[in-house]
């Protein structure tokens, strides 16, 4: 029953990326054929993070009211609805306008999985759920390209993404008795949460300095994601389809490297994968600075997911353990939360300095995040480390 369930969560968590790489790969697209500037992505990408923001920050006390799997279930269905509207739209307004309750979806979904995974399985459990999150996120690229072969349709790309996401909420569905079976067959395990505020989880040093490690590691994420099609096509002359296929290396580098995480997870802490990610993606940054022919352009993109992939599952796994089961809800919430406004910062910030300087300044942005990331998980580590052997001692004591 377990297993099952944790097969459900999964093709779930998958939904949760459909549309976070969709709208990246059919913006090229989009903005030529509405006659808009390419930053305006910026603005659909704020709105949706917005939107993700606050329902991350409610999250602990929905998911406390409702249990887990109504809040999935209701958030799939939402996406599925908005994304099936997205294909009729014919303005900037009816964009931004779809995108908040597109966001107020995913954040709930976000939150609620990811604590419910943390305290629940292991951390091959984890990196395989957000392993499926990368195949989510690596369909959309891929059903687009297919679209836009056909005279740049991405509207059809968008009726595609939203039937893949239909079959994933009739699955949410069927799954909701299977969570109260779990439940009663794991009453241990059943930890009463605690509600912390924002200025509570603030007055913590780990909290911050997690939540910077969050906001760079996303952001890098994003930003990669959301503006590597429109690098590949103004400043390397790459087709919008080709650019999308391309693209689609970046999230599987993603997937596979959360799943080669997982298993390495059995002779590896988690600490030694994140920092041998990061090595990865010092690599794949270099090989971007590069003047190469496009083809690398694609395998640096690849590596840059790869390298990447894996930090934002085994950080999230490491939350419980460093800080308690009973209040990881809440400071998961605060770091779903933290993760949005680095989506929601940051890739809109190097679309207005792409607008104003050029796009050739992408590489160096990534380095700079990429900079960042390491300095706060090294500063992160060195806090955390305490508090978890204390939690540890505790747990050992009531054995």
């Amino acid at each position: 029953m377990v297993t099952i369930l944790f097969v459900a969560i999964c093709i779930i968590f998958m939904g949760l990326g459909l549309p976070d790489s969709v709208l990246n790969s059919a913006w090229p697209a989009i903005y030529a054929e509405l006659n808009l500037p390419f930053s305006y992505a910026n603005f659909i990408t704020v709105l949706v993070s917005l939107g993700t923001v606050l329902s991350s920050l409610f999250a602990a006390k929905l998911i406390a009211k409702f249990g887990v799997g109504k809040v999935t279930f209701v958030s799939t269905l939402f996406s599925a609805l908005c994304l099936f509207a997205f294909s009729f739209s014919n303005s900037m307004l009816f964009f931004c306008l779809l995108s908040i309750p597109l966001g107020l979806g995913a954040g709930a979904i976000d939150t609620a999985l990811n604590n419910y995974t943390a305290t629940n399985y292991s951390s091959l459990h984890m990196s395989l759920l957000h392993c499926f999150y990368g195949v989510g996120i690596s369909i959309s690229p891929f059903l687009m390209s297919f679209a836009l072969g056909d005279d740049n349709n991405w509207r059809k790309g968008y009726v595609l993404v939203f039937i893949a996401m239909m079959v994933i909420t009739l699955i949410s569905f069927i799954s909701l008795p299977l969570w109260k079976k779990v439940k009663s067959k794991q009453p241990e395990k059943d930890v009463p949460q605690k509600t912390l505020s924002i200025k509570q989880m603030f007055c913590m040093p780990a909290v911050r300095s997690s939540v910077i490690t969050f906001f760079c590691s996303v952001g890098l994420e994003f930003t990669c994601g959301i503006w590597a099609c429109t690098y590949l096509v103004n400043v390397k002359n790459l087709s919008e389809a080709l650019a999308s296929r391309y693209l689609t290396f970046y999230y599987a580098g993603i997937t596979i490297g959360r799943l080669i995480s997982g298993f390495v997870s059995k002779k590896l802490n988690v600490e030694k994968i994140v920092y041998g990610g990061y090595s990865i993606v010092l690599m794949a940054l270099v090989l971007l600075f590069i003047p190469l022919p496009p083809i690398f352009k694609a395998l640096s993109l690849f590596f840059v997911g790869f390298g990447n992939g894996p930090t934002f599952p085994n950080l999230i796994y490491l939350t419980p353990k460093n800080f308690g089961s009973d209040v990881s809800q809440s400071i998961i919430g605060l770091q779903m939360a933290t993760c949005n406004l680095g989506i929601l910062i940051l890739p809109p910030v190097f679309g207005f300095l792409a607008q104003e300087l050029s796009l050739n300044i992408f590489p160096i942005f990534l380095g700079l995040l990429y900079i960042f990331m390491v300095i706060s998980t090294i500063i992160y580590s060195k806090q955390t480390y305490p508090l978890r052997k204390s939690l540890e001692l505790k747990e050992n004591k009531k054995l």
